[in-house]
């Protein structure tokens, strides 16, 4: 069971890293940094999208057809568009979400920036964003990029996480806190 996750990242990171180069020559990162982050935000948030690139079902067609359609809609760059062809013509969807990672892992990696993993109770403001973003570089004295993930059963409050570091000021976490404590009391 390791190796076939070890396989699927492998196989991620090597796809990442021909897109990588491909853009990186195109003098396209960031623009295929920000229609990954726009095409990772769709899986995450669409559990029609995420099964269907899972799907061994569905043809190699009709998952190139199908992700076409989302991008064409999307406004991705033809360099994304024509990757994401050739990983869905591969039968290779199901680690699509790896690729991503594995891509904007190795920008930040190249860029000497640090990403923080934020999940957050519903979508952060731009202000929001900012304040986030500034707190984190005093505190940790370098560029950081921060990833945002939403889950509303975290009901209000974020949890970041760099590299080793967590701190989850969730609501959830201070309930649960609560509970135990009351538990306690009895």
């Amino acid at each position: 069971m390791a190796s076939q996750g070890t396989g699927a990242s492998e196989l991620a990171g090597r796809y990442a890293a021909a897109l990588f180069e491909l853009a990186d020559e195109n003098k396209a990162l960031d623009q295929t940094a920000e229609d990954l982050t726009a095409l990772r935000t769709l899986l995450n948030e669409s559990p029609d999208l995420a099964r269907m690139v899972r799907s061994p079902v569905l043809s190699r067609a009709d998952q190139a057809r199908a992700m076409g359609a989302i991008m064409d809609k999307a406004g991705t760059s033809e360099l994304v568009k024509r990757f994401i062809g050739l990983v869905a013509q591969n039968r290779r969807l199901f680690a699509l979400q790896g690729m991503i990672d594995a891509f904007l892992a190795e920008l930040a990696r190249r860029r000497g920036q640090t990403t923080a993993r934020v999940v957050a109770a519903r979508p952060l403001t731009d202000g929001q964003a900012k304040a986030l973003l500034e707190a984190l570089h005093s505190s940790l004295g370098r560029q950081v990029a921060i990833e945002v993930d939403i889950d509303p059963a975290l009901i209000g409050g974020l949890v970041v996480k760099v590299g080793s570091r967590m701190i989850d000021t969730s609501v959830r976490t201070k309930l649960n806190k609560l509970q135990l404590a009351m538990k306690g009391v009895g």
